[in-house]
């Protein structure tokens, strides 16, 4: 079972900037200019290692979504951990 979590957020510098958001990846030393979804899904990841199903469940919840599509949060999760802003793993 893959499970994704958000990079340590001692890592991470969060900044909203009107419609946008920057977030500085100390690690890789990048700052990505994101839009929604992306801040929403490093906050419902929290400190926690969610599979794909779980987080889209908890972002239908905190975000009222009717439409919620598991395809696209694939999509959008693949970005993210390709950018280092998010972890895979597998659970045993």
């Amino acid at each position: 079972m893959i499970r994704y979590h958000a990079a340590p957020a001692a890592t991470l510098r969060i900044v909203p900037l009107d419609a946008l958001t920057l977030i500085f990846h100390r690690a890789s030393g990048i700052t990505h200019v994101v839009d929604s979804p992306v801040p929403e899904i490093l906050e419902a990841l929290g400190d926690e290692a969610l599979t794909s199903e779980s987080l889209l469940q908890r972002l239908a919840d905190r975000f009222d979504l009717v439409d919620a599509d598991p395809l696209s949060l694939a999509v959008r999760l693949d970005e993210l951990v390709a950018a280092g802003l998010v972890e895979r793993r597998c659970a045993t």
